[in-house]
């Protein structure tokens, strides 16, 4: 072969590796309580680094779903088609008890080692944990209605992923979709004009267009309509009791940016039967458990991504070289790295805080609960927020080979936005923000006692936390300034948890940086005296 086609100075694929050998993963599993699943988690984090399970998530990708409205002789079917790996990466979910399973463990931290799998498997591939994350957030909704809980429940909760349209009752698993917006309201709900009519049996008749709803293959849905009574949640099936299929029609599959694994539809109810989950006109009430949690994911997805990011920047760095020396010892290319470093560990030290909370506030812990309330509306918003732009600096970090599809990168790109979008997007969050400050204003007692653990330990994060009550106490044009205040919220958050609990030189770096001001915009901006590369070393996997 000529000597042209000699390939130099590229970098080996980052394969056979454990996704879980992640130290403020593992630090906050044990601080949070769920030590005792962390011979789980390292399992799973084999796995996820395995050649042969990036190979579904690609997959997965490259083949994405195709909706089939009838069959051969024109008999309206609804079905969708998924490639095989598609299957594959829900089995593994689901038998891992990253579905609902949680709910059906007596045990502390049960959430937390949820939170923690989820994080290590969604790095695999993060469309087919949408579905997971619906299922796992549909259980207390669905605990509205005694008898409805004590029917699908445990199936919902089960060790089995079982595929296909069947009575639900006579499957061995079950997973729940979430059909909510349509499209002249989208996050406002209230505008909803799908219709309820009771049949007299206890069912309803339910009639309307919902304009996106995720994984429309799922078994069951919770659906929001127009009862009598008001906006009410339902419980829909896809199959009857009977064995008929429910009226519910799909009448397209969405062209997303990202999320392509995932089908996501336009759903006709077309006179379909359902059943109230909670009392007519609470249904918004009766749901919002299921939004809490899947925000809850949707920090976790884009702590994940964070990570993915930066453990593929790094290991690009380590392995390629410019300018006479590897990447990973060029003090800009260092700066740039540690501060992707410094994003992810943040976001990844609080997902794991926040699922602790959702552990004890489900226990019965008010003070818990009463921050969740608080912490959850801000950190959705910040930590979402900050994905795409940390997405596109590691992107970049791999130069022209990061742009080609086959380094994974620009899957991870288009992915990105999605959980900023998903259960509210950035200005929902913080008017959420603001509705619980003054509905709740226990959650900003019980939100500045946690980031007041930290007092007196960091100058900088005890300045800023100064300038939060401050701004806490300014009630003028409130609404405006909410996206400032709930990224100030967010930022002081983490600090506090990174003093208390994480790396000495991450804890440095973020309080210089994002509290003490000395930063620029783009990432690579850290400031002198930070050790970068003991930020780096940390971030790396074992290659």
């Amino acid at each position: 072969m000529p000597p042209t086609h000699e390939v130099t100075n590229q970098v080996p694929a980052l394969v056979d590796y454990d996704v879980s050998d992640d130290p403020a993963l593992l630090e906050g599993l044990r601080r949070e309580g769920a030590d005792w699943a962390e011979r789980e988690v390292r399992e799973l984090g084999a796995l996820a680094g395995t050649e042969r399970a990036q190979e579904w998530g690609r997959l997965a990708n490259e083949y994405p779903p195709v909706l089939r409205t009838h069959d051969r002789v024109g008999r309206r079917i609804d079905e969708v088609e998924f490639h095989p790996h598609w299957h594959d990466l829900m089995t593994v979910a689901v038998e891992h008890g990253l579905h609902a399973a949680p709910w059906r463990q007596d045990r502390p931290g049960a959430h937390v080692a949820r939170t923690a799998k989820f994080y290590v498997w969604s790095q695999v591939e993060p469309g087919h944990t949408c579905p997971i994350s619906m299922t796992y957030s549909a259980v207390p909704a669905l605990r509205h209605n005694a008898e409805l809980a004590a029917e699908y429940e445990p199936l919902l909760a089960a060790p089995h992923y079982d595929f296909g349209l069947r009575v639900p009752t006579t499957k061995r698993g079950l997973i729940a979709g979430m059909s909510m917006t349509e499209k002249q309201g989208g996050s406002d709900v209230r505008s909803n004009t799908t219709r309820a009519v009771p049949n007299g049996d206890g069912s309803y008749v339910v009639t309307g267009h919902k304009w996106f709803t995720s994984a429309p293959m799922s078994d069951v849905f919770l659906t929001l309509a127009q009862a009598p009574g008001g906006l009410s949640c339902f419980l829909l099936p896809r199959v009857l009791p009977d064995g008929t299929r429910n009226a519910i029609h799909l009448q397209r599959l969405k062209d997303k940016l990202g999320n392509r694994s995932n089908a996501s539809a336009e759903i006709e109810y077309n006179g379909a039967v359902g059943w109230l989950v909670g009392e007519e006109g609470r249904g918004v009430r009766t749901i919002i458990e299921m939004v809490n949690n899947t925000r809850l994911d949707c920090v976790t997805g884009s702590a994940a991504a964070m990570r993915y990011g930066t453990v593929r920047a790094v290991h690009h760095a380590r392995h390629r070289s410019a300018f006479g020396a590897p990447l990973a010892r060029q003090p800009l290319m260092t700066n740039v790295l540690a501060d992707l470093a410094v994003e992810a560990e943040a976001a990844t030290t609080l997902a794991l805080r926040l699922a602790g909370a959702n552990d004890r506030a489900l226990a019965g812990d008010e003070r818990e609960a009463a921050f969740r309330r608080l912490a959850l509306p801000v950190s959705k918003y910040w930590v979402c927020k900050r994905c795409p732009t940390h997405a596109a600096e590691a992107l970049e970090c791999l130069g022209g080979n990061g742009y080609v599809e086959e380094s994974g990168m620009p899957r991870l790109f288009r992915e990105s936005p999605l959980s900023s979008i998903w259960e509210g997007s950035g200005n929902v969050a913080a008017l959420d923000t603001l509705r619980a400050m003054t509905r709740q204003p226990e959650s900003v007692e019980a939100f500045l006692a946690e980031v007041d653990l930290a007092k007196g330990a960091d100058s900088r994060l005890d300045a800023a936390i100064t300038a939060v009550r401050r701004d806490l106490g300014e009630q003028d044009e409130a609404e405006f300034r909410a996206r400032r205040l709930v990224e100030r919220l967010t930022l002081v958050l983490q600090g506090s948890l990174l003093v208390r609990h994480g790396d000495k030189a991450v804890a440095d770096a973020f309080c210089a940086s994002r509290l003490g001001g000395d930063w620029g915009v783009a990432f690579g901006t850290l400031p002198r005296g930070v050790d970068v590369a003991a930020i780096v070393e940390r971030a790396g996997v074992g290659q």
